[in-house]
């Protein structure tokens, strides 16, 4: 793989840090800016909404732009909102960052997958988009566990400091080792991404995803306080539960990438939905003991990101049957839709918080990932009703969001 692809992964690794290390940091943020604990929650909302407006609507206005030139910007833009983030003053000052920071996201993941193909010879370009966006995965597993470790040593501004030098570094690699000569396809105008969400079915797929990850996230954002108040765990703690977290989450993408290439994407859905929302159910009973909270989160892990390669597989597979000269709008639709889905459950999670109480986060996102088990069931049925059988895809390459 070319040198310029691993400045893309470590763009990708930065990237997903800022985005995950949030929710291990929320305690610490409200107490050092005097905001309360669903406020401070609100922050992985509005990053959430900054993805998913930036990924259609940034990406279809800067279509125009040469690739090397946007990746460059992009990169720009995120070492800001995070710099921003360093020197925020207050809660507003940062909310803004956040924003800045998530809009970046949303265009480079747009157009990462792009560039990645670009780079290598057309038989490798999935190797080439797995390895970009394992990114992710590692930063879920090393950089946001890290990321919490210095926010709770060294102030929360250390840890947004820290992704900017990250920042720094993969803009400098991506300006050296990535040519200037990547080829750009034609973008997609907003009215023709438009037109796909005209789509039933299609919508069907993207409720999925909004309902299957809304539900995890009205508990997730609030992980840390759980674990602190009501399992116990001191805050340096908080930390080490992330990264048993990004560990599982690992296996749990490539157990659901393999459960999908085997059954196919409904069929896995409907496992990994029912799986996820047991495990969440079992979190309102388990969290009161410091073991069982362990062992939970473990399985909360190995769940929480298994139904990314089901429902990618299956929006594509969809996106032939219903708009086959828009399948990569449809994809990318869905990117959003996932990240309308945390914004949405991030939000939900603060009111919860602040109306009923922490503890009530868990089996409410239980109830609404039991809606999205419900859409899917919906959706397979629909399928068998017009005489369609999904083959399983290879969804054991896709990655996370």
């Amino acid at each position: 793989m070319p040198l310029a692809l691993w400045a893309l992964t470590l763009s990708a690794f930065a990237i997903g840090t800022t985005e995950f290390v949030i929710v291990g940091l929320i305690p610490t943020i409200a107490s050092s800016l005097g905001v309360s604990v669903p406020s401070a929650g609100l922050l992985v909302s509005l990053y959430a909404l900054g993805v998913a407006v930036g990924a259609p609507v940034l990406t279809a206005l800067t279509g125009k732009l040469p690739r090397k030139q946007l990746l460059l910007g992009l990169m720009a833009l995120f070492t800001i909102g995070n710099l921003v983030a360093w020197m925020a003053p207050n809660y507003a000052s940062l909310m803004a960052a956040r924003v800045l920071t998530g809009l970046a996201h949303g265009v480079f993941f747009s157009i990462g997958s792009t560039i990645a193909t670009g780079l290598v010879a057309k038989d490798k370009a999935a190797s080439a988009i797995a390895l970009m966006f394992s990114g992710l995965t590692v930063a879920l597993v090393t950089g946001v566990p890290l990321g919490t470790f210095i926010g709770q040593h060294l102030g929360w501004q250390s840890t947004f400091l820290a992704v900017s030098a990250l920042g720094v570094i993969a803009f400098i690699g991506c300006a050296v080792l990535t040519p200037s000569t990547i080829a750009s396809s034609k973008p997609a105008s907003l009215l023709t991404q438009m037109a796909v969400l005209k789509k039933p079915r299609l919508l069907l797929v993207y409720a999925m995803t909004a309902m299957g990850y809304g539900g995890s996230f009205i508990a997730f954002t609030y992980l840390a306080p759980i674990l602190q108040d009501i399992s116990g765990f001191s805050a340096n703690a908080v930390g080490l539960m992330m990264l048993v977290y990004g560990v599982s989450v690992t296996f749990g993408n490539i157990w659901g990438g393999k459960l999908a290439d085997k059954k196919g994407p409904v069929a896995a859905l409907q496992i990994v939905f029912a799986l996820l929302a047991l495990v969440l159910l079992v979190l309102t009973f388990t969290a009161h003991n410091k073991w069982l909270a362990l062992l939970t989160v473990l399985a909360w892990g190995a769940v929480a990101f298994g139904n990314v390669p089901g429902l990618q597989v299956y929006v594509v597979q969809r996106a032939e049957q219903d708009a086959p000269q828009a399948v990569d709008v449809a994809s990318g639709l869905n990117i959003a839709a996932f990240n309308v889905g945390i914004a949405v459950g991030a939000w939900a999670g603060g009111l919860i918080v602040s109306h009923i109480g922490l503890m009530h986060t868990p089996w409410i996102g239980a109830l609404v990932v039991v809606g999205a088990w419900g859409l899917t069931t919906l959706a397979g049925r629909l399928d068998k009703a017009d005489g369609i059988s999904f083959v399983p895809g290879q969804a054991s390459a896709v990655a996370t969001h």
